[in-house]
C-alpha cells in the first residue's frame, strides 16, 4: 500500500515567478493534514469536492465545495482536509492581483472555477506572453471580482479566550454556558462576556453558532448524514440543527449541497 505524502512536499510554489500557478491535490493520495508553513506566494485554495479547514492568523476558515479561501503570502497557515477532499491550490505572485491583504473566503462563479481548472494543465514556468500567461491574467482579473463569504471563525491569541476556543473546537458538542466557562477560568460572567466580544468581535452565543456551522459544513461535505452531524454537535433533535443551518445559510443542508452540486 502506497505511503501517503504531504501535499506541501509535492510542489514548491516559490520556485517560479509566474503570476499564477495551479496544482490539483487529491487527499486520497496525500495526508489529510498539512502542518503550519509559509511561502512567498499567496495561496488560494479551491475545493472541488469534500471540504478543508484552514487555520491562518487568528482565524479558522472552512472551505466548502466550490468556494475558496485566500491566504496572502507570508501568512503562516495549516490545513486539515476531509478524507474525500479534492482541491486546487492556486499560487499567486505578490502584487499580481488586487486581492485583500487579509485572509478571506470567496464564492466562485462557474467561469472562474473552469479557468482555474484549465490553468492546472499548464506548466509552472510558462512564458508570460504565452496562452498560459494570458489565461493566468484572465484568471486573476476574474478572481479579484468574486464576492466574499463569512466562513471564518475568529480565535483570539488571548490565553483564556484561546484555551476556551480550542476546547470548544476540539469538542463542539460541549453545551457549557458562558457562566460555567467563566467560573472555570476564574472570571465573572460579565467579565468573560466582555473579554470574549473584545477578542473575537462576536458574542459567545454567536461564536458558538458559527463554530457549529463551520463544523457542520465540513462534516456534511465529507458525506456524513445530517442526523450524525446534529448529534455530534450536541443538538437535541435534527430539526433544531436544520433550523440553525437554514437561519445561517438560507437553505436546509440538503438544499445547500444540492445547489452546490448543480454548480459543478
Amino acid at each position: 500500500m502506497k505511503n501517503p505524502v504531504s501535499a506541501i512536499s509535492v510542489y514548491d510554489p516559490d520556485l517560479t515567478s509566474c503570476p499564477a500557478v495551479a496544482r490539483k491535490i487529491d487527499f486520497t493520495e496525500h495526508e489529510a493534514e498539512v502542518p503550519v508553513h509559509t511561502h512567498r506566494k499567496g495561496q488560494f485554495i479551491l475545493t472541488l469536492y469534500g471540504a478543508v479547514t484552514c487555520t491562518a492568523g487568528d482565524d479558522i476558515w472552512i472551505v466548502p465545495p466550490n468556494s475558496g479561501v485566500w491566504i496572502p503570502g507570508g501568512v503562516p497557515h495549516s490545513a486539515k482536509a476531509t478524507w474525500n477532499a479534492r482541491l486546487i491550490y492556486l499560487f499567486i505572485e505578490p502584487g499580481a492581483v488586487a486581492l485583500p491583504a487579509q485572509c478571506c473566503t470567496l464564492e466562485l462563479s462557474s467561469f472562474v472555477r473552469e479557468i482555474i481548472g484549465r490553468l492546472v494543465q499548464e506548466s509552472a514556468d510558462y512564458p508570460r506572453d504565452s496562452h498560459a500567461g494570458r489565461l493566468a491574467r484572465v484568471t486573476l482579473d476574474e478572481l479579484a471580482g468574486m464576492p466574499q463569504q463569512n466562513f471564518n471563525l475568529p480565535v483570539s491569541s488571548h490565553p483564556k479566550v484561546h484555551a476556551m476556543a480550542q476546547a470548544l473546537v476540539s469538542q463542539p458538542d460541549d453545551r457549557s454556558t458562558l457562566g460555567e466557562w467563566a467560573k472555570r477560568l476564574a472570571l465573572s460572567e460579565r467579565s468573560m462576556s466582555r473579554l470574549w466580544i473584545k477578542e473575537t468581535g462576536l458574542t459567545f452565543g454567536r461564536w458558538r453558532q458559527q463554530l457549529h456551522l463551520v463544523v457542520a459544513l465540513r462534516e456534511l461535505a465529507s458525506g456524513k448524514p445530517v442526523q450524525n452531524v446534529a448529534g455530534a454537535l450536541g443538538y437535541e433533535s435534527v430539526n433544531a440543527f436544520i433550523t440553525m443551518f437554514k437561519k445561517a445559510m438560507g437553505s436546509t443542508p440538503a438544499q445547500y449541497f444540492s445547489q452546490r452540486k448543480n454548480m459543478l
